[in-house]
């Protein structure tokens, strides 16, 4: 993969690159965009480990997915007022995550687990998202 990214991406950053070195002389520094392009630029040595590093991706992109919810779920925080109110939501998205992380529908893993769990005989073991089996996969 390495070996593309010298080929194919490294030509395209390099001619990107000339755009922001020429505008960053042309356009004044506490402007937006030239705020904009003093943030690329300073910026551009992590980019470069993309094309260095097969292994890398891009972006950030996964990421900032998988923290999405919790960005949108900020304001709802404001009312967990109480320790107890808190630790029911830690555990409640942390549940809904790690089904997700797992491939399992996160309505159909918190079903399971309320049917399942009631019942003193069953093995919590078998219900970890991991061994548990939920006839619907997550779609990413």
């Amino acid at each position: 993969m390495q070996v593309i990214r010298q080929a194919q991406s490294k030509p395209l950053l390099e001619q990107f690159k000339s755009w922001p070195d020429k505008s960053a002389l042309q356009v004044p520094p506490k402007s937006a965009i030239g705020k904009a392009i003093g943030y690329n630029l300073r910026q551009w040595p992590k980019l470069e480990c993309y094309i260095e590093n097969g292994y890398l991706n891009i972006d950030n992109n996964r990421a900032e997915r998988a923290i999405k919810p919790f960005v949108i779920g900020r304001k709802n925080w404001m009312f967990s007022n109480t320790a107890s109110g808190t630790q029911a939501s830690a555990v409640l998205y942390s549940l809904i995550e790690t089904a997700k992380a797992n491939g399992l529908m996160p309505y159909n893993y918190l079903k399971t687990l309320l049917e399942k769990l009631p019942n003193e005989s069953e093995d919590i073991g078998k219900l970890l998202p991991w061994n548990v089996d939920v006839s619907h996969p997550a779609k990413n």
